[in-house]
């Protein structure tokens, strides 16, 4: 056996918060298991907030057996796979359990997807059933005659909103083109008819937490996405190990404020599967609008804030922001992207609250990493493996060679939320998964205290003049120039630089100007030559997804596609 299979020590465990152990107990539940022993627990507790409209736990319950019932008369049964077209909208959390409950499996579908993405991922899955949003319905009915979908379930934003925003809803939508109404004919079905036509008792369905839970997608920001296969188990360790680093959270009284996707796995374990471990109030918001966020805030009280950078830095650069009281926020991990020490000063400056950042993928339901969050943080760093979680640096040139504190190499994981594999994809899943460790394809590196920091994508590293850069540390240094708001680097083929150039895009806070001489004349004083773009683009928004990666790889095939050259994957 190699050094790295039989080496066992763990020193960031000495740096956790006291309370928190290296080895934690967990239940042995499906995540249906999970919520029922919550609703018995807290039956009377506020689940599910959703402007206004409120449903308690034991309620929440009740309509997951009434759609899992909804379901089995559809013809799912265990192993079918269920996509889910939802925001955040209490249907996304009665349809997701009620999948999980009968033993299908869930397939978490970004609502904004093309019809050409959504058959990708249909087609892959082989999804038996669609449940979505009617207004999602033009981009669905072009791709269901190609794939295998055999019903379709419809609801409405309005389905679950109180009087009288439940009339005013359709109407809205209506005059701002967002909406038409879809006639319920088969194969299509009425979400709130299903619901209505099931039994309040639990389906008979065995269901171990061995068992698929879902497949997630990854987020294609590099390439063609693969769905990775994660179990209940994988599901429940996350969550469980999420309520053991947030050290002040306490049962049946959270408020999570819920307005990262849950549809991403970040959102789904960090703010619904977590909420619903420890008995939280799941503040729904279907959409990330910072003025909405911060109106909530102030009225509902949310006491955790699980989001990303550029939620966090819209809300510290929002005009209005001292208009709100936002210091019922006690803790905030920010993940899917770096989290720049000035908008991690500025959060916290307003809110009074903590704020680390913390570091997950799809293949490990989400989380792996996290600063803590009363104890030792180290900025800039993603903080230290979770209970359970082991982590190592490897050589770059054969993965197989574990490198020395401080050395930058490829990031590798292991632990009990760990996917599974890729769905149908064997070679992947053995590439992914070499030796027992998964590779992250980050490029990272470790102190002596056991902090690992990611320097960055293997993919992104920019190789210029015989030197290579990490965009990340471009990025921190633009993010620091006082005119600038947001900021990316890639790297663009160029001969003279024997290899790439760096170019930079630029999104400037509002109200201010700048030239691209100026930008490139302050990152002159910060860093060393080779890493200074050598050309600077201003724009008024960076391509994102929906939790707000930048899609460096859409930046990449632009400046490719000038140059007539297209990128493999």
């Amino acid at each position: 056996m190699t050094a790295l299979e039989t080496r066992t020590d763990r020193p960031w465990v000495n740096f956790y918060e006291p309370g928190i152990s290296g080895s934690l107990v967990y239940p042995d539940l499906s995540l249906g298991g999970v919520l029922a022993e919550t609703a018995r627990k807290f039956p009377d507790h506020t689940a599910l907030s959703f402007f206004g409209a409120r449903i308690t736990y034991q309620e929440l319950d009740r309509l997951v057996n009434r759609f899992a019932h909804g379901l089995m008369h559809l013809g799912v049964s265990k192993g079918d796979r269920v996509a889910l077209m939802l925001p955040n909208i209490p249907q996304m959390v009665i349809a997701y359990y009620a999948t999980l409950r009968i033993g299908a499996i869930a397939v978490a579908t970004n609502p904004l997807y093309h019809s050409h993405e959504l058959e990708v991922q249909l087609r892959d899955s082989g999804a038996k059933v669609l449940v979505a949003v009617d207004m999602f319905y033009p981009v669905i009915a072009p791709v269901l005659p190609r794939v295998a979908v055999k019903a379709l379930v419809l609801c409405g934003i309005k389905d679950y909103l109180p009087f009288p925003l439940n009339l005013l809803y359709p109407l809205k939508a209506m005059l701002e083109k967002q909406w038409v109404p879809v006639k319920r004919i088969a194969p299509i079905h009425d979400f709130l008819q299903l619901v209505r036509s099931g039994y309040d008792t639990a389906p008979a369905a065995v269901v171990k937490a061995d068992d698929i839970a879902i497949l997630q997608y990854t987020g294609g920001t590099t390439g063609i996405p693969k769905g990775a296969v994660l179990t209940h188990r994988n599901l429940v360790v996350n969550a469980t190990q999420c309520r053991a680093w947030l050290t002040i959270r306490n049962e049946g009284e959270e408020r999570i404020l819920s307005v990262i996707p849950f549809f991403h796995v970040y959102g789904m374990t960090t703010a619904m599967n977590f909420g619903i471990t420890i008995g939280a109030e799941l503040i729904l918001l279907p959409k990330f609008h910072t003025k909405e966020v911060l109106q909530v805030v102030h009225k509902k009280r949310p006491t955790i804030f699980p989001g990303i950078q550029a939620m966090y830095l819209a809300i510290g650069n929002y005009m209005k922001t001292h208009n709100y009281d936002l210091t019922s926020i006690k803790a905030a991990i920010s993940g899917a992207g770096p989290l720049m020490k000035e908008v991690q000063e500025r959060f916290e400056q307003l809110t009074k609250s903590r704020i680390v950042e913390g570091y997950g993928l799809s293949e490990a339901s989400p989380v792996t990493h996290a600063n803590p969050i009363f104890g030792r943080r180290k900025p800039g760093t993603i903080g230290l493996p979770w209970p359970d979680t082991d982590a190592r640096i490897m050589d770059l040139e054969t993965g197989l060679r574990e490198l020395a504190v401080g050395e930058v190499g490829e990031l590798v994981v292991r632990g009990p939320q760990m996917m599974q594999g890729y769905w149908n994809k064997p070679e992947e899943t053995a590439q992914a998964l070499r030796g027992g460790w998964l590779h992250t394809g980050d490029i990272a590196k470790r102190d002596e205290d056991g902090y690992f920091m990611i320097v960055d994508r293997i993919k992104d590293m920019i190789k210029t003049v015989g030197e290579n850069v990490y965009p990340r540390e471009v990025e921190e240094v633009l993010y620091s120039h006082p005119k600038v708001k947001e900021a990316v680097v890639v790297g663009v083929p160029h001969e003279e630089f024997l290899g790439e150039k760096i170019k930079a895009y630029i999104v400037l806070k509002e109200g201010v100007t700048a030239t691209p001489d100026e930008i490139i004349e302050y990152c002159r004083q910060e860093l060393s030559k080779f890493k200074v773009p050598k050309e600077v683009e201003f724009r008024d928004q960076l391509p994102k997804t929906l939790v707000g990666k930048v899609l460096r790889r859409v930046l990449r095939d632009e400046e490719r596609a000038k140059l007539g050259i297209r990128e493999k994957i």
